[in-house]
């Protein structure tokens, strides 16, 4: 590998992932990434596991998507990595057909969806939240060393911009669900003659006695002119 031509292109990357507008599109520019700059890669997607059930966002191939089957069948390398008490932040699975024994529902079926070897990269642990960035070759022992640390590299430019694009859109979301309340409250003011304090009990009983959260209460207010 040209390791100075592979810096040039993890520098571009690094511009394009923090020049992204959401967190969807940093998702994408992410695997997009994976495929082109990691040797052997076919297909890239990042795996979140939330109660061991697990999600697969920005996939570059449906071969990513099938890997699902790891929620179905409870067991596969990112549940051990979500589970590890080591802390391991890579792991890199060269053969999956030899690896029946450590997985004896999953190594099978996901070679037979395609799947031939595959590497993983933590991106972020959060109380019962993981994601990792999943790497797959059709081929047994496509991933070599170079592969596995550029990888890893990406990886973490990936985690940071990543973490960015999350933190701005729950400011985005914040400032929202601010405004909502606000204008929500200034209805109630105004249709019932109540103060600040009391408008905002108001919402917060709703709230808890339909068991809807707070901005979708307020939401329904500054749709409907009031509560129902």
């Amino acid at each position: 590998m040209d390791w100075g031509q592979f810096a040039q292109q993890m520098a571009s990357m690094a511009r394009d992932l923090l020049a992204q507008d959401s967190v969807d599109a940093t998702l994408e520019r992410i695997t997009a990434s994976a495929t082109e700059l990691v040797e052997g890669c076919d297909a890239a997607g990042i795996l979140v596991l939330h109660d061991s059930k697990v999600e697969t966002l920005a996939p570059t191939h449906q071969l990513v998507e099938r890997d699902l089957l790891q929620q179905r069948l409870g067991e596969g390398p990112c549940f051990d990595a979500a589970h590890s008490s080591l802390g391991e932040r890579v792991f890199r699975i060269s053969d999956l057909t030899a690896l029946q024994q450590r997985w004896p529902a999953y190594a099978p079926q996901a070679h037979e969806l395609g799947v031939g070897s595959m590497m993983g990269f933590l991106l972020y642990t959060e109380e019962q939240d993981f994601g990792a960035l999943n790497l797959y070759s059709h081929k047994p022992g496509a991933f070599t060393d170079d592969s596995e640390l550029a990888g890893w590299l990406l990886a973490s430019h990936a985690a940071v911009a990543f973490s960015a694009a999350r933190t701005h859109a729950q400011m985005e979301q914040a400032v929202t669900t601010r405004h909502l309340i606000g204008e929500a409250m200034g209805i109630l003011i105004g249709a019932h003659n109540l103060s600040e304090e009391q408008a905002f009990d108001v919402l917060r009983r709703y709230s808890q006695e339909k068991n809807i959260k707070l901005r979708e209460v307020a939401r329904l207010i500054s749709e409907q002119g009031g509560l129902t």
